[in-house]
């Protein structure tokens, strides 16, 4: 996207069957508002993926904490069962010690 010829006219360019095609969209006025829009659209949507971005990163910041939680009570889970005289069989289920 751009002016061309020295800044006389706007031009855009699209992706058509895969091809990519240059628009003539027109110069003086006419093409400085419309290159004014399509600046506008490009910053509304980067600003999107910045917001987008954002969200993310919060997300796996509570992931983070999240797993750090679950490690701590599986811990402590595991903790009071063995003091309880339980054993984890096999890695799976727990069971009481006989005797």
């Amino acid at each position: 996207m751009g002016w061309d010829k020295g800044g006389r006219y706007y031009t855009r360019s699209r992706r058509e069957n895969g091809r990519v095609v240059r628009e003539y969209v027109g110069g003086g006025a006419p093409g400085a508002l419309v290159a004014r829009l399509d600046a506008d659209e490009r910053a509304r949507r980067e600003a999107e993926r910045d917001a987008v971005r954002a969200e993310s990163e919060a997300a796996a910041a509570l992931d983070t904490a999240l797993a750090e939680l679950d490690e701590l009570a599986d811990l402590l889970t595991r903790a009071a069962l063995a003091a309880a005289g339980y054993t984890q069989h096999r890695r799976g289920e727990w069971r009481k010690r006989r005797g």
